[in-house]
């Protein structure tokens, strides 16, 4: 059996489902020198459940006193291994663990990475959207008036967004984004992946509103929202980009087509907006 190496190693964790645990896992568990865990009894937890013996040190390592634990683990890293887990997924993405993987980098101690469960990419595929380009946010903003803004930056958003949010503001985010970003835009909220009472609530944004705010929804919440379709450019606003074709030698005809296949713009009406413009 394989030493695990030296340095910072990051580890994804069961979302719920035990058998989500990879072998890799298990052995650094049993081997880590030293495990920055987010909640230390639930590591305990999940090792005893896959049957392995912690050889190591376990100690806390969460949102409040990471900055503190800095250099006790970057000395640790120096001289072993030190094994980065939360109490789900994978480390950093929106849990602890970036201070430490940052200043591992920059103090030139290695760092890598044992993959697995992470909330992002199953609640994306099962969304079945148009994932194929997407942005995560994290956490939903709390405030009313901070998650109107950040709904709002989302209403040309071309990409699927990606974000979690709790159970007990998901009725009131749905319905916000109702207002923002219309009843017909298409989302997918995914609840307690990976475990017995796993969900997945898909459609238009108004009727899964509506199924939210009718009863209490429990759990652990990732949301998929579908990008904003592609909003063609106003033909007037293409006008100097094909005057400046035709300025370097192109004809009109041929550069209207160009500009406009490339704005999704139509080609007559980018024609027409061009013989306007010079007759004003």
């Amino acid at each position: 059996m394989a030493e695990l190496p030296h340095g910072v190693i990051i580890a994804a964790t069961p979302l719920g489902n035990i058998e989500d645990a990879s072998p890799r896992l298990a052995r650094a568990l049993e081997q880590a020198q030293v495990i920055a865990s987010e909640d230390t009894r639930r590591t305990r937890t999940l090792a005893a459940a896959l049957g392995v013996e912690i050889r190591g040190s376990v100690v806390s390592n969460f949102d409040h006193n990471e900055d503190s634990r800095l250099p006790q683990l970057l000395d640790a890293a120096r001289a072993g291994s030190v094994l980065v887990v939360t109490d789900a997924g994978m480390p950093i993405v929106s849990d602890p663990g970036l201070a430490l993987v940052d200043a591992a980098h920059e103090a030139g101690i290695p760092v890598s990475c044992i993959p697995g469960p992470s909330a992002v990419p199953t609640a994306l595929a099962l969304s079945g959207l148009g994932v194929g380009k997407f942005c995560f946010e994290g956490f939903a903003p709390r405030k009313q008036g901070a998650r109107r803004e950040w709904l709002e930056s989302l209403a040309k958003e071309e990409r699927a967004v990606c974000f979690f949010e709790s159970p007990h503001r998901l009725a009131d985010t749905l319905a916000q984004a109702v207002e923002v970003l219309g009843a017909e835009r298409r989302v997918a909220v995914c609840r307690e992946l990976t475990k017995m009472h796993e969900e997945v609530r898909r459609g238009p944004l108004g009727e899964v509103s509506e199924w939210a705010s009718a009863d209490p929804v429990r759990g652990e919440i990732t949301v998929v929202l579908d990008g904003a379709k592609p909003q063609a450019a106003d033909a007037e606003d293409l006008v100097p980009a094909v005057e400046e074709r035709v300025a370097a030698g192109e004809r009109l005809k041929a550069a209207c087509k160009a500009i406009a296949k490339e704005h999704g713009a139509s080609t007559r009406e980018l024609y027409e907006a061009v013989l306007a413009a010079r007759e004003v």
